[in-house]
């Protein structure tokens, strides 16, 4: 079963994809956010022409586990993309995967600029990941 995993921020959304079986999230790329109609538009075309049968949306939680104002603006574009694909949507606590994301990328001696170019992919192959893994665990 093929997942579309998102990390949506304000400017982008970073994109991963799982492999067939299930088991394996990769980088997809990154999306430049432009206003929410597009944005919904564009991601729900990815979903469809992955052949995706979810997508997976990391939500960031505050620290103490309460969401917040980013959140809700993932969650709901993550509702939106979904609905438009005609996909169920998954939500996974985020917490922390950017840093984790810029840790990586820093330990494998990236530049600022680039590691800016591909974080957000990376954090979204993390959240994805995590989603993976629990199905596999259920």
């Amino acid at each position: 079963m093929i997942a579309l995993g998102l990390d949506v921020g304000d400017s982008r959304v970073g994109l991963a994809v799982s492999d067939e079986s299930g088991t394996l999230a990769r980088p997809y790329g990154v999306y430049q956010r432009q206003e929410e109609e597009s944005d919904v538009a564009e991601l729900a075309t990815v979903a469809r022409a992955l052949e995706a049968k979810v997508v997976v949306v990391g939500l960031p939680l505050n620290m103490n586990g309460t969401a917040g104002g980013q959140a809700q603006k993932a969650e709901a574009l993550g509702r939106a993309v979904a609905g438009r694909a005609g996909l169920p949507m998954e939500l996974v606590d985020e917490r922390l995967t950017t840093q984790e994301a810029e840790r990586v990328l820093q330990e494998a001696g990236l530049d600022r600029r680039r590691r800016r170019l591909v974080q957000d992919a990376l954090a979204a192959v993390l959240i994805l990941q995590a989603w993976l893994d629990k199905q596999r665990e259920a």
